[in-house]
């Protein structure tokens, strides 16, 4: 099952802060949406007030075309995926992932056939009387999305339920998720606070700043084509140079007014944008590309990063010529 859903004019004040401010997001049925931004930012607190475990101070939730408004969580079409797991210790793998079937009065073996089927679903075929203890990280963490799928939520949220793994686990239940929503067609909400994590899952990322949504869209749009100075920077390292009147610290690039936006990847030996010649500072081995930082001779107080091919050898203080092969022009944060 899936279902839309629809935040219209969402704000969450508690005294005189301002969790959400005038939030509105349309999420269509089906949509693996990632809500990504910094620690406060307001993304869990959306997540809480879809999930029923607070209401808004103003605005309205639609889930399915039905208003949230009084229902509480035990009674929404939504189920949530929490970073602790927050599994039974005593229970078998199956009796936790039937719990939500049990309490639902759902009969002993339609639940354990419906555990069983979930378990085999998140790849944990054949452990279904396997305690939690007995488990990894990523297994447990399989256990909570298979309970949590098991009652057919039209929602499923996920708040932060990749944070406590190692990169590898992290990167494996990525593709995990990702292949499971494909699957199943279910809504996925998920938070995270780590950019390549939303890139990898998501259909859209909703990049929310102080209770804002400041920018939103697929991934590749959001990284290449970000709104804002604020999205640039978060999605990942830039170099900023100021541009003025057509003036930069490099000299006239082009013309306006504003900040000039180049990604290190972007930044070669040869390209349509002439950043002239610079000194390299030093270079360092990030496996996939070569980070280097380079002081330009025209503006030798303003470094500029570039990704350079994995097999590059330079030496400190060689100079080349520099070039950005794409770039943005943002208007400067006030």
């Amino acid at each position: 099952m899936t279902a839309a859903v629809s935040i219209q004019s969402l704000s969450q004040r508690y005294g005189t802060a301002t969790a959400l401010d005038t939030v509105s997001l349309e999420i269509e049925a089906g949509e693996f949406i990632v809500l990504l931004g910094p620690s406060g930012c307001g993304k869990t607190t959306l997540l809480n007030l879809i999930g029923g475990f607070a209401e808004p101070t103003e605005g309205r939730i639609l889930i399915g075309g039905r208003d949230m408004a009084g229902v509480p969580p035990k009674n929404r079409p939504t189920t949530t995926v929490f970073q602790d797991y927050a599994l039974f210790p005593h229970m078998t793998l199956r009796d936790n992932v039937a719990f939500g079937l049990k309490m639902r009065g759902i009969a002993a073996p339609a639940r354990a056939a419906k555990a069983d089927a979930m378990l085999t679903l998140v790849g944990l075929q054949g452990r279904s009387e396997r305690r939690p203890h007995e488990l990894s990280g990523g297994q447990r963490q399989r256990v909570a999305l298979a309970r949590a799928l098991a009652v057919d939520p039209d929602v499923l949220l996920l708040d932060e339920p990749l944070g406590a793994l190692d990169m590898k686990l992290r990167r494996q239940m990525q593709d995990e998720l990702k292949a499971i929503q494909a699957k199943l067609g279910t809504t996925f909400i998920h938070v995270t606070h780590d950019q390549e994590e939303a890139m990898a899952i998501a259909d859209r990322i909703v990049l929310m700043n102080a209770g804002r949504i400041e920018d939103a869209g697929p991934p590749a749009e959001v990284y290449l084509r970000p709104k804002t100075l604020f999205t640039a920077s978060f999605m990942g390292e830039v170099n900023r140079i100021p541009l003025t009147a057509g003036q930069t610290p490099l000299g006239p690039l082009l013309s306006g007014t504003g900040t000039l936006v180049i990604r290190p990847e972007a930044i070669s030996t040869s390209g349509p944008l002439a950043l002239g010649p610079a000194r390299l500072i030093d270079l360092a081995f990030f496996g996939g590309y070569q980070r280097a930082r380079f002081a330009p001779r025209a503006a030798p107080d303003l470094v500029l990063t570039a990704h350079l091919p994995q097999a590059t050898h330079l030496d400190p203080g060689t100079e080349l010529p520099l070039f950005a092969t794409s770039h943005l022009l943002l208007e400067t944060d006030p």
